[in-house]
């Protein structure tokens, strides 16, 4: 999977205002301390074991890789493909384009029940707003397709294009089957690229401040903390504002053989951008707890970084 590369010891942190330097280390002091080794092993291990693998953790502060494996690769993604629909929407929202309150009928979409709860719940319309943070928070399927639906798929395709996005691509719908006429995967992307899409989010620099800031506060809302936020201890259903000052902004996916998550994990001596995909062959339940390991192994020395 490859090393860490060494730290920046000549880059002066931003964040010294937010340590207590009688109780915590100084941070490049403590930076040389920390590694990924625990990360490493795991993730070597998946990959003899056949799995496809691809990381990459930035420091926000520095700019610069404190963890990359392979992660220029373009693998499926799953439900991280719905990033860049979000990031349409809101910009859709901010120019006017779209009116956040438009209500969207649930019958004007094909059925999917691959995730979510909107195919549960009563109400057969939803304004876009709603279904925005729906998609954002449960990684419903039902509502993404419906938001999908009305921004349409060129659109997103086109937003990728201006992110700078060269190695992701919205390819189709949610689909409870895939067809030999249907798109293999819902979409595909890089782990480099995913880090770089939610440094640009909390840095404010995805569009604009307001599209940033929609975005974010939609994914901050995510109830997924089973993988790599696993290590956080916080509240699946309500981490916004945490008590002893992590901030956290994240996405996963999962599909058949497909676990990613990405997001951002700052606290009070550093802060991280970070992404992981693994797509591995899915053949007992043995298999997928050795892939979802993996991911708890990054959130814990992820953890060790930021605090």
């Amino acid at each position: 999977m490859g090393t860490p590369p060494e730290p920046n010891r000549a880059a002066e942190s931003q964040r010294g205002s937010r340590r207590s330097l009688n109780r915590r280390l100084p941070r490049r002091a403590a930076a040389g301390r920390r590694s990924f080794a625990s990360t490493l092993k795991a993730l070597d291990d998946l990959a003899a074991a056949g799995a496809k693998v691809s990381v990459s953790v930035t420091d926000l502060d520095r700019g610069t890789a404190v963890l990359a494996g392979d992660d220029f690769v373009t693998l499926p993604v799953a439900g991280l493909g719905i990033v860049p629909l979000l990031i349409e929407v809101a910009a859709g929202f901010e120019s006017g384009r779209l009116d956040p309150l438009e209500i969207i009928e649930r019958s004007s979409v094909e059925p999917v029940g691959v995730a979510g709860v909107w195919q549960h719940l009563k109400a057969p319309a939803l304004p876009l707003s709603d279904l925005a943070v729906l998609t954002a928070s449960t990684g419903d399927a039902l509502a993404a397709n419906a938001l999908l639906a009305r921004v349409g798929l060129p659109a997103v395709r086109a937003r990728i294009e201006d992110l700078g996005l060269q190695r992701m691509a919205l390819l189709d719908q949610f689909r409870d089957e895939r067809g030999p006429d249907d798109a293999p995967h819902f979409a595909l992307g890089s782990a480099r690229e995913l880090a770089q899409v939610f440094d640009a989010l909390v840095n404010s620099q995805a569009v604009s401040v307001g599209v940033s800031a929609q975005v974010a506060e939609w994914l901050s809302l995510n109830h997924d903390l089973s993988l790599v936020a696993s290590a956080t201890g916080l509240d699946p259903f309500s981490h916004e504002n945490d008590e002893h000052g992590l901030l956290f902004v994240n996405k996963t996916g999962r599909d058949a053989g497909v676990r990613v998550e990405a997001g951002v994990l700052a606290g009070p001596r550093a802060g991280v951008s970070y992404a992981l995909i693994v797509c591995f062959d899915d053949l007992s339940i043995m298999h997928r707890m050795r892939a979802h390991e993996a991911f708890r192994t990054l959130g814990t020395d992820l953890m060790e970084y930021v605090f």
